[in-house]
C-alpha cells in the first residue's frame, strides 16, 4: 500500500463569501522519486469550514488506489472530528450533534468518509500561518481560488442556506 501526505488549506472572503481550497498530494515512487501534485477550486457562496471539507475530498478523490494517507490541515474542524470521534457520534444520533442539533455540512462530511473508503486515513493538525511551506502552499492555492474568476457553485451550501 502507497504512503501518501496530503495538506490541505480552506479559505473564505466572508463566511459565507467566495471561498476556495488547496491540496497538495506528495508520494514517494519505489524508485525514490518524489511526486507531487496540487489541486484548487474556487466557490461563489461558501463557507471556511466547507473548504476546508473539500480540500481533504477532493486529495482523496485524486487518489488512485487504496494508500495509507497522513492528512495534514490546519483545521481543528476536521481534524477533531476524527480525533475526538465526533464524527461517530455523529452518525449514531442521525447526524445530530450531542445537542441535538443538526450537524452542519453533512453533506460533506459523508462524502468525506465515502472518499476515504479503501484507505488508511489519519488527521493531523498543523498550525496554520506559521511558516510551515506546505500549509503556506495550500493557503496560497485556496485564496487564490477564492478570488479568481469562473467560480463553482456550492450546491450544498445554497441548499442548506434554503432549509432544504
Amino acid at each position: 500500500m502507497q504512503d501518501v501526505c496530503i495538506f490541505t488549506d480552506g479559505a473564505a472572503r466572508g463566511n459565507p463569501g467566495n471561498g476556495g481550497f488547496g491540496a497538495l498530494l506528495r508520494f514517494t515512487d519505489k524508485d525514490g522519486i518524489v511526486h507531487e501534485r496540487e489541486l484548487s477550486e474556487g466557490f461563489s457562496l461558501t463557507t471556511n469550514n466547507r473548504m476546508e471539507l473539500l480540500g481533504v475530498i477532493r486529495a482523496l478523490q485524486a487518489l488512485k488506489h487504496p494508500c495509507r494517507v497522513r492528512v495534514q490541515t490546519d483545521s481543528r474542524y476536521v481534524v477533531d472530528a476524527f480525533n475526538k470521534d465526533w464524527i461517530s457520534g455523529w452518525k449514531l444520533r442521525g447526524w445530530k450533534t450531542a445537542k441535538k442539533e443538526p450537524v452542519a455540512n453533512r453533506d460533506l462530511w459523508e462524502e468525506l468518509l465515502r472518499a476515504m473508503e479503501g484507505h488508511e486515513v489519519t488527521f493531523d493538525w498543523i498550525k496554520g500561518h506559521a511558516g510551515h511551506p506546505e500549509n503556506e502552499r495550500c493557503d496560497a492555492l485556496a485564496t487564490t481560488a477564492a478570488d479568481g474568476d469562473g467560480l463553482s457553485v456550492d450546491e450544498g451550501y445554497l441548499r442548506a442556506a434554503a432549509g432544504a
